[in-house]
């Protein structure tokens, strides 16, 4: 595929803290409305990869393009007009903030009201109890609104590509399954997703296609069903082959 039919494309991506390489030849397509999904324990450099993405910590070396567009040397402003989203690791609310301020801060760069209260409709659909706590500071809600607070955050700039670091981080199981449901019900809407995470049972659920991340090198990668057979995998978690990893 070529141009904009490619989605996210990264090859060999070097990314680098002071001197030292985080990530080492990184390369992982993204394909238009797919959820493909990057597993990992804690160290392998997820969150550098996502921040890589972003413009946050830009690569030393490689390729990062979106639909075609490089996006290496890009401001992270630019990237996200682009049409990429991103639900933070730990949720990140800004808690001075009611619930509708928070969700109206991520439509700052659409002037027309009618599209933010067609977006607000549509996060206060998909999150019902967001809608009756619409005034309240978002730093007084629990773990689990604030989680529906964030990824409500991130549909207001209508991505094509929604990036998720970590969602079920600090999460109780329950709050787990619901939010892995909530993120299915975006990809079904049309939107591509980019799925950072620790857990393999639920991710491996929903995704089409993963890869696996270790000591800042892919190592493994397929489709849901190779991977959950795959001992690359395994041993990415444990040192070798057998169960399943789980958080």
């Amino acid at each position: 595929m070529t141009g904009a039919d490619e989605g996210l494309v990264i090859e060999h991506v070097f990314t680098a803290y002071d001197r030292a390489d985080v990530l080492q030849d990184v390369s992982i397509h993204v394909e238009p409305g797919s959820v493909t999904c990057l597993l990992g324990s804690n160290g392998s450099g997820k969150t550098t990869l996502v921040r890589s993405i972003l413009g946050l910590t830009p690569p030393r070396s490689g390729r990062i393009a979106f639909r075609g567009t490089e996006l290496t040397r890009l401001p992270t402003h630019r990237i996200v007009r682009l049409g990429i989203g991103c639900i933070p690791e730990g949720r990140r609310v800004f808690p001075r903030l009611t619930v509708l301020e928070n969700l109206q801060v991520a439509a700052h760069d659409e002037r027309r009201s009618e599209v933010i209260d067609r977006r607000l409709a549509r996060v206060f659909e998909t999150f019902r109890q967001l809608a009756d706590r619409r005034g309240q500071l978002a730093g007084t809600l629990s773990g689990g609104e604030q989680a529906m607070v964030s990824i409500g955050r991130s549909l207001m700039s209508s991505p094509r590509l929604l990036l998720v670091d970590e969602p079920s981080l600090g999460l109780s199981p329950r709050l787990v399954q619901e939010t892995f449901a909530v993120l299915k019900r975006i990809h079904e809407t049309g939107v591509t997703l980019f799925l950072v995470e620790q857990n393999v049972h639920q991710t491996l659920d929903i995704a089409t296609r993963g890869y696996v991340l270790t000591k800042g090198r892919v190592v493994t990668s397929g489709t849901a069903a190779e991977l959950r057979a795959d001992p690359a995998m395994h041993a990415a978690y444990f040192g070798t082959g057998g169960t399943e990893a789980r958080r």
